[in-house]
């Protein structure tokens, strides 16, 4: 392989400028004034500076987001209990959201908790999980790593994120005057019916519908700029695996995102004309909501999961200093995930579809394991025999090994039409998708953000306290989520905001679990700041790595990326033969070489 180097080989055209940017700044020297640099950070077209303000708002979304999960598990920290005293006088206790809001009707508290749940679940995958790491990441690395200077369309990815912003003001505004209490999926008749002529299900459904225009033009944009904007001798099978996750990403973003827009907008407009397509009051089939819904949701999923396996693939081969075992095996698989995506949405859809098209679909959920295991198995063949320095953004990615396992291998009782009749509806479904959502994407995420953060910021963190707050979020994670397998499969429905005591114990570990994983997350953001605030200065490649972005830009990079455009003279995995640019020689050295063997 033939990609990644720090050589510039003595072109200094800059993308055609003819003269590099020697005297440059960084991208985060503020202006003459304060008011100055805010007018220059709103109105820039630079990916990196939109991808941080990305970064920031979807940290502050996965906030408000956490804060709702939170709020639910201590609401199931005990069930609710209806106890009449000898006066004949009627007790309620258990419902914690109902007694902070001062609401003593049981059916009405129960009703604040699906508010708060539909809260979380809408926050978490709208606001955060789908743009988290496309978003901010994606907008920052994608050109660093193709050698570019920008996107392809910068003026356009600016628009995408006022898109983000004007989208999550609807759904803040909604959540404000009171939430709504559909669900995150918006199901029909349900959310047609429910608090008819209000306008708050409207605007949740508005803000769903808005924020698809961002990912649209996002994933349009990247798929540009991927097959546009690639350095000199950078082909095809020379780019990291990272654009290669990217790049699948944004075809489906492209491609599926469309389908959920029409589909809410349909909604919207039963709601406030009653229009006839959903409601079988007027003639409307609410099926068929459920296939145009997951028609998008699930190839989503893996916009959510693809964008984790492509920054799990970077770190694995950093922090293990090995080329990528079955590099074309891992590309393609990206493409394969997206691909085969769009044809198994109806495993959502098994009790409620006929049995040809539920068998039909089982058999096609399972297919879609391959690509998946294929990944897998390569992070493991380019494991073994490794010399791994387990760093906080390497641990993060062992732990996403363990937790996707677990997703995956636990999805597969759920794609088998006999045990998912049981499963369904049940907390075994919200242990695995939070397994794969969570315990991947949200994993990787954090693991990622730990990885290019001296890069994105040009301050180190201190590495025990990450080593600490993985530590703490791991324990959390699986103290929240594993009992929860353990309860669906003895039957406890899930959206349930009491529950028999046969489920007790379970519920306690997993409200307890998730106080864990608060205080994980939080270690991180303490830490965090204080790398911004008082972090020594990061050198331009403390992890040695061999991609672009490491190799021929400083920490944190220049407005126009690079002092000169860069030549691709080596892989992006080339750790046997090449020294990483921009390094100590004596930190990273070359393996020895292999002894001879006589034949």
């Amino acid at each position: 392989m033939a990609s990644i180097s720090s050589g510039t080989k003595g072109l200094d055209h800059a993308h055609g400028h003819g003269h590099g940017h020697h005297d440059e700044g960084s991208y985060l020297t503020p202006k003459s004034t304060a008011w100055a640099t805010v007018i220059d950070w709103a109105t820039t077209v630079d990916h990196k500076k939109i991808g941080v303000m990305y970064l920031f708002a979807i940290l502050f979304m996965f906030f408000i987001g956490g804060l709702a999960a939170i709020v639910v598990r201590l609401e199931l920290f005990e069930p609710t209990r209806t106890m009449i005293d000898a006066a004949g006088n009627t007790q309620t206790t258990g419902h914690l959201i109902g007694a902070v809001m001062g609401e003593t009707d049981l059916l009405k508290a129960n009703n604040l908790y699906n508010r708060v749940f539909t809260l979380h679940g809408l926050i978490m995958v709208f606001l955060v999980i789908v743009p988290s790491i496309p978003a901010s990441l994606g907008n920052f690395l994608i050109p660093l790593m193709l050698g570019a200077k920008d996107v392809a369309f910068p003026k356009l990815n600016l628009l995408s994120w006022y898109i983000y912003v004007f989208g999550s003001l609807f759904a803040i505004g909604s959540a404000l005057g009171g939430g709504v209490d559909t669900g995150w999926t918006f199901y029909t008749p349900y959310s047609t019916l429910t608090e008819e002529g209000h306008w708050r299900v409207v605007a949740m459904i508005a803000a769903a519908f808005i924020l698809g225009f961002s990912s649209i033009l996002t994933g349009l944009n990247f798929v540009v700029t991927v097959h546009k904007l690639r350095a000199p001798g950078m082909g095809w099978f020379d780019m990291p695996l990272f654009i290669w996750g990217m790049y699948g990403t944004a075809i489906i973003q492209v491609l599926a995102t469309p389908v959920i827009g029409i589909t809410l907008l349909l909604l919207i407009f039963e709601r406030l004309f009653n229009i006839g397509i959903f409601d079988p009051r007027l003639g409307g089939d609410p099926v068929l909501f459920q296939h145009f819904f997951w028609f998008y949701s699930h190839p989503v999923v893996y916009v959510m999961i693809l964008p984790g396996m492509a920054v799990i693939s970077e770190m694995i081969a950093v922090f293990c200093r090995k080329k990528i075992f079955g590099y074309r095996a891992v590309a393609f698989s990206s493409l394969a995930i997206a691909g085969i995506s769009f044809i198994v949405w109806g495993h959502h859809m098994f009790t409620s579809e006929g049995e040809l098209s539920a068998a039909i679909f089982s058999a096609l959920t399972f297919l879609v394991a391959l690509p998946s295991a294929v990944k897998v198995f390569n992070w493991i063949g380019t494991l073994y025999g490794a010399s791994i320095d387990l760093k906080t953004p390497m641990v993060y990615a062992l732990g996403f090994l363990f937790l996707f396992s677990i997703g995956g291998l636990t999805g597969l009782f759920l794609g088998a039409l006999s045990t998912d009749l049981h499963l369904h509806d049940t907390y075994f479904v919200v242990a695995h998708f939070h397994y794969v959502m969570m315990g991947s994407t949200i994993v990787a995420f954090v693991g990622a953000l730990h990885h290019w953060w001296p890069k994105m910021f040009g301050k180190m963190y201190n590495e025990s306290a990450g080593l600490l707050g993985f530590a703490l979020v791991f324990i959390g994670f699986n103290a929240t989520f594993f009992p929860q397998f353990i309860m669906g499969a003895h039957g406890m429905p899930r959206r349930y905001a009491s529950y028999t005591h046969d489920f007790d114990i379970y519920h306690k570990i997993s409200t307890i679990g998730s106080l864990i994983l608060l205080a994980g997350f939080l270690v991180h953001l303490a830490n965090f700041i204080h790398s911004l605030v008082a972090g020594p200065k990061a050198p331009p490649n403390p992890w040695g790595g061999l991609t672009l972005e490491w190799t021929d830009a400083d920490s944190p990079p220049i407005t126009h990326n690079f002092h000169h455009e860069p030549v691709v003279t080596h892989g992006p995995y080339d750790f046997d033969d090449v020294v990483p640019p921009q390094t100590n020689p004596a930190d990273f050295p070359l393996p020895a070489p292999a002894k001879s063997r006589g034949h």
